[in-house]
């Protein structure tokens, strides 16, 4: 089943598409990086994914495309052998989903609002949600390496955003929301997964990402302050 040749369709820079990639590279499954012009969406895209329009897609084989990121991580786990990304028992698996669902539901939400909402009451009460979700998240994570224990797995790659993008959306808003005073097993959770190898192969350079996200600095706030946080 996992000999069909595999297509990820990507863009760069996308905290999503990395989910993917990094779920392939840590199985160890040879693919075929597409790398898309969102502005300009390619047929392949349209076609594949209809519904959303968006990045990630998996293409494997002559099957129906996958969408949704955290989707695409599972399937991968599920069709390809190599280091489980989920744990094998029914209990495990469910906690993970629960708080990879979480860290998109609750911190990415607060964390967004916190960084880019205009300084107020909101952005206020927003920055003590993201902080109060970061705090659980920290909780959760405990003393282990990593989310998945001593390997990467969903929920690592849930949080990769927290990881490796945040540094970047902080620096351009000039918001700092996790420090290592108040988070310091999260913020050394994220050198562990930034430097694993697996990892570390499919991580946009900052300065890149610095310099690309610069320029939506505008439209990201417009977005934060038209969307409300509940």
């Amino acid at each position: 089943m996992g000999e069909a040749p595999v297509k990820l369709i990507s863009s760069f820079g996308s905290t999503f598409s990395h989910r993917a990639e990094v779920a392939l590279r840590l199985k160890r499954v040879p693919y075929e990086l597409v790398l898309e012009d969102l502005p300009n969406k390619s047929e392949l895209l349209l076609t594949h994914n209809p519904v959303h329009k968006k990045v990630p897609v998996l293409l494997h084989g002559d099957r129906p495309a996958i969408c949704e990121s955290l989707v695409i991580v599972e399937y991968i786990d599920e069709c390809f052998a190599g280091p489980p990304l989920l744990p094998a028992d029914p209990h495990g698996r469910a906690t993970a989903r629960f708080w990879a669902q979480f860290i998109d539901e609750k911190c990415m939400k607060s964390l967004w609002a916190a960084l880019w909402m205009e300084p107020g009451e909101g952005q206020r009460k927003s920055m003590v949600e993201a902080k109060g979700s970061l705090a659980l998240l920290q909780e959760h994570l405990g003393d282990t390496r990593f989310f998945g224990g001593d390997s990467v797995g969903l929920v690592d790659i849930a949080a990769s955003g927290i990881a490796h993008w945040l540094g970047v959306m902080e620096e351009i808003s000039g918001v700092t929301v996790v420090t290592d005073e108040e988070f310091p097993a999260l913020r050394r959770w994220a050198t562990r997964y930034a430097d694993h190898e697996d990892v570390k192969g499919c991580l946009p350079k900052r300065d890149e990402l610095v310099a690309m996200f610069s320029a939506f600095k505008d439209m990201f706030r417009a977005m934060a302050m038209a969307t409300p946080l509940h």
